[in-house]
């Protein structure tokens, strides 16, 4: 797993959104942990960890690996949130086009044992009781198969 040569992500990010996971890291006081991010987009804006996932990557994985890479924690338990989508004016390359991204959120408990060595996509952290208002996930839904209360269309496996 690795990332695709810049010439090749720019022609895909101009054509598709980027599929990623942020990671809503939480001690056992309750508080969040935020970097303030050094680059594009939200340059400046505290921010939970996220990035792209790679290919042959599964969410979890993308979620435990950009936990590591982006602060050196290792995660006690990771699970599926729901999501946050964003269609930002500044991407990290400047281009004159929105950067368009899907982010699957997970929670993860981390312990405040573990020492927090930030890479280069941040420039500082802190806990926080809050997560930024900006960021705002919208929350998966178990899904009932052949429930009759459910809202909106039904899901059937005929036509198609």
């Amino acid at each position: 797993m690795s990332l695709i040569p810049v010439e090749q992500y720019l022609k895909i990010i101009e054509a598709l959104p980027i599929l990623c996971v942020d990671i809503v890291a939480r001690n056992a006081r309750g508080e969040y942990l935020l970097v303030k991010r050094a680059n594009q987009p939200k340059k400046g804006h505290w921010w939970p960890i996220g990035g792209r996932v790679l290919k042959g990557e599964t969410l979890e994985q993308a979620a435990v690996r950009k936990l590591r890479e982006e602060s050196g924690l290792e995660a006690k338990s990771v699970e599926p949130l729901g999501y946050y989508e964003s269609v930002a004016d500044a991407s990290p390359f400047g281009l004159p086009f929105p950067y368009h991204t899907v982010s699957v959120v997970f929670s993860a408990f981390v312990d405040d044992r573990q020492e927090i060595v930030l890479d280069g996509q941040s420039v500082e952290w802190k806990r926080a009781r809050e997560l930024p208002a900006g960021f705002r996930i919208k929350p998966f839904h178990a899904f009932e198969p052949g429930g009759s209360k459910r809202r909106g269309a039904r899901l059937s496996g005929k036509g198609r």
